[in-house]
């Protein structure tokens, strides 16, 4: 059984790992040139019950604690004149909640659980052709050619696999910039002090959110948040555009735009319907993004990883009969996933609304328990 994975982030890696500790090889086939071609981004919190689960079933659970940070669930919560609504500070050294850790850091530590032949890197698909006998002709961009039984596609928002499945529509829903300040205690101290030592910090104005992470090398990744718009690209593309979004917020605020690295990042948000399903087909599936693309709101890579270790469990307990395996995995995860999808598209719309900075602050406000009347 020749497994190809389509895409090397965190849900294909997973799976590749999973498979492999079942002593089952599976081919990974990633677009960048190098694990340190680009920026990984930011944090992530990992979920108890989806990032760490799938984690504990790649036989990595020691390894995350040690590299987590569960300082980073430290956050702050400000209103676009700059003040403080809420202030949160984790219990110190705790992984009972969501630990943080840096998405290169968690990539690194897959990367190294797998044999070095595992990932062929700087191979993009552009065309996955079923075979007659079954299977299917895999086309990279710089020309070559490979065959496999089973594919699967954690190729990402843009999957090319997904089209051998579904046509399900992409809905735009927002827009996310990212910028990058390196050595920022050296070079920024106020803005040092005002994201923390160590977590998140938003800034929550109406349908745009302005957010910090401090992420574990010293460095600030920045990222905006914006409801969807008629603004033509190019306007986030500068530092100059940018502050004229944000003009009127608090200075020490915007000054996070101004001492960003490099010009932004720009990606355009979109989303796939909340219940989007396929028929199944003979030798091929989705994982991740892929599968189920949703708002970045803090369950995509956690459910993107727990896809690649469910799949990886079927595959691995029925190896002889690999569609019977695909049909449970995408049995399962479609009942898992459409809630999840749903919850996620009203934690977007809420973050893009009027009312989004009250609504996050009673998100984060722990409730108090009256006490019973006495009889």
């Amino acid at each position: 059984m020749r497994i190809a994975i389509a895409g090397g982030g965190l849900g294909g890696l997973t799976l590749a790992r999973v498979l492999h500790l079942h002593g089952i090889h599976a081919q990974v086939y990633e677009r960048e040139a190098t694990r340190s071609a680009r920026s990984q981004g930011g944090m992530l919190d990992l979920h108890a019950e989806s990032g760490q689960q799938a984690l504990a079933k790649a036989g990595l659970a020691g390894q995350f604690q040690s590299k987590a940070r569960p300082e980073g669930e430290e956050h702050r919560i400000l209103d676009p004149a700059g003040r403080i609504l809420v202030h949160h500070i984790p219990k110190p050294g705790s992984f009972s909640g969501r630990p943080e850790i840096d998405r290169r850091a968690l990539r690194d530590l897959l990367l190294d659980s797998l044999p070095g032949e595992a990932v062929a890197w700087q191979r993009r698909l552009v065309a996955a052709t079923p075979r007659a006998g079954g299977g299917f002709g895999l086309t990279f961009d710089d020309g070559h050619s490979a065959d496999c039984d089973v594919l699967i596609g954690a190729d990402g928002a843009r999957s090319v696999v997904r089209s051998l499945l579904t046509d399900a529509p992409l809905s735009y829903v927002g827009t996310s910039v990212a910028l990058t300040i390196s050595d920022v205690d050296r070079r920024y101290p106020d803005i040092a002090e005002l994201v923390g030592r160590s977590g998140n910090m938003w800034c929550v104005g109406v349908s745009q959110i302005l957010s910090a992470q401090r992420l574990g090398d010293g460095s600030i990744r920045v990222g905006m948040s914006l409801g969807p718009t008629d603004r033509h690209v190019d306007t986030y593309r500068s530092k100059a555009g940018l502050l004229d979004i944000f003009a009127g917020w608090a200075p020490q605020v915007t000054a996070l735009i101004a001492a960003g690295d490099g010009s932004p990042f720009v990606r355009r948000i979109e989303t796939m319907p909340t219940d989007a399903r396929w028929d199944p087909q003979a030798g091929v599936t989705l994982i991740g993004d892929a599968a189920h693309l949703m708002p970045p709101v803090g369950e995509g890579a956690n459910q993107a990883m727990l896809d690649g270790a469910e799949l990886a469990a079927e595959l691995a307990a029925n190896p002889a009969d690999p569609d019977s395996a695909i049909r449970a995995y995408e049995r399962a995860m479609f009942t898992r996933i459409q809630p999840i999808a749903e919850m996620s598209a009203r934690i977007q719309a809420m973050m893009m609304s009027p009312t989004a900075a009250d609504d996050l602050v009673r998100f984060f406000t722990p409730r108090t328990t009256e006490p019973a009347p006495a009889d």
